[in-house]
């Protein structure tokens, strides 16, 4: 019925192939939304499963899903919403050897994402591959959106050139978010969608939407395309993606799965849990030995130094500070346990 829309717009919308990074806060109101719309090809890359504390913000899931894969979750719910749209999933985490592959298969990439290595990639590839980034991030009470990666606009390196330190951002797992937030930027992320799909209206390229929930304030910046970036500028020199978690100061990583297994085999390596004593209490593993982060550099003299060290917190960030403190205390074999117990198998 809109007449910038109309049935050609309609077409467009179902002919078009859009690519959610993550299923989670973010990307639960824009899938939903994204489907209701008419989308026809709907990309989900997701790797994690529902737990219930996803639940007061992730509200593609429900009680009943706790447990399962987040992509057959997502899927069922987006097709109950619109069994035309075709659901693609990609039960991967995005790296530096798939992302080109993947993002270059869609039209629009929505970012979802809560981690810096994952962002940078996601940007990199956009620019590679000509996609533009429907961006969002969320933080407690705020959160911000904008498109990266057009053709005229800047990308995401353009606003910021150098990530922040390792742990110095907490994840919305350990950090907190209101659980409303990111169904404000999710849908602001999805509108951007629509429009970039359609080519009507203005985007938010250029611009920088900031929302402060505390205080129901919205704020603007302006952006520029920095003539200098290593990746969209006139001079590049990022032709083809990099090691992120390197480039973020990430250590290396290791799969929940992976320790599970080398729990199973009693392979020989140490594994230490970096969080508080009530969230130890509340889960743990049990071959763990509980060191929580602030203790970390007072009692590092109890880690074996000649075995391999795997560190898990909730969700790897806190996990990632206590790696960089052991590598810089001369531990030559640290790794990070992905996702945190959060990710680590029930059963």
């Amino acid at each position: 019925m809109l007449p910038e829309v109309g049935a050609e717009g309609q077409e467009k919308l179902k002919n078009s192939k859009v690519l959610l990074v993550g299923t989670g806060g973010l990307g639960a109101p824009l899938g939903l939304y994204l489907a209701a719309a008419g989308v026809g090809t709907i990309g989900l890359v997701d790797f994690d499963t529902v737990s219930v504390s996803n639940l007061q913000r992730q509200v593609i899931h429900g009680t009943k899903d706790i447990g399962r894969r987040k992509l057959d979750s997502a899927a069922d719910t987006l097709l109950d919403i619109n069994p035309n749209v075709n659901i693609v999933k990609h039960e991967v985490a995005l790296t530096s050897e798939n992302a080109l592959a993947i993002v270059g298969a869609y039209d629009v990439v929505a970012d979802g994402t809560d981690n810096f290595p994952t962002r940078y990639l996601v940007n990199d590839a956009c620019v590679l591959t000509g996609k533009p980034n429907a961006y969002g991030s969320i933080f407690r009470f705020e959160g911000q959106a904008s498109v990266f990666a057009t053709e005229e606009g800047p990308c995401y390196r353009c606003l910021y050139p150098e990530p922040p330190p390792p742990g110095l951002v907490p994840s919305c797992a350990e950090g907190g978010v209101l659980g409303i937030l990111p169904g404000v930027i999710g849908l602001i992320q999805a509108t951007e969608v629509v429009k970039l799909l359609l080519g009507i209206g203005q985007t938010l390229a250029g611009r920088l939407l900031l929302y402060d929930a505390m205080n129901m304030k919205f704020r603007e910046l302006k952006l520029r395309k920095n003539p200098d970036c290593p990746v969209c500028g006139t001079n590049r020199t990022v032709t083809k993606l990099i090691d992120y978690h390197q480039f973020c100061g990430m250590p290396k990583e290791i799969s929940a799965l992976e320790v599970k297994a080398k729990l199973a085999r009693k392979d020989d390596f140490v594994l230490i849990d970096v969080r508080e004593p009530h969230e130890h209490q509340a889960r743990n593993i049990p071959e763990a030995t509980l060191i929580p982060l602030g203790q970390l550099p007072q009692r590092m003299l109890e880690i074996d130094r000649s075995k391999l060290v795997i560190v898990h917190c909730k969700s790897g960030m806190r996990s990632a500070k206590a790696c960089t403190l052991l590598r810089e205390s001369g531990y030559p074999n640290v790794l990070n346990m992905t996702g945190g117990i959060d990710a680590y198998p029930a059963s």
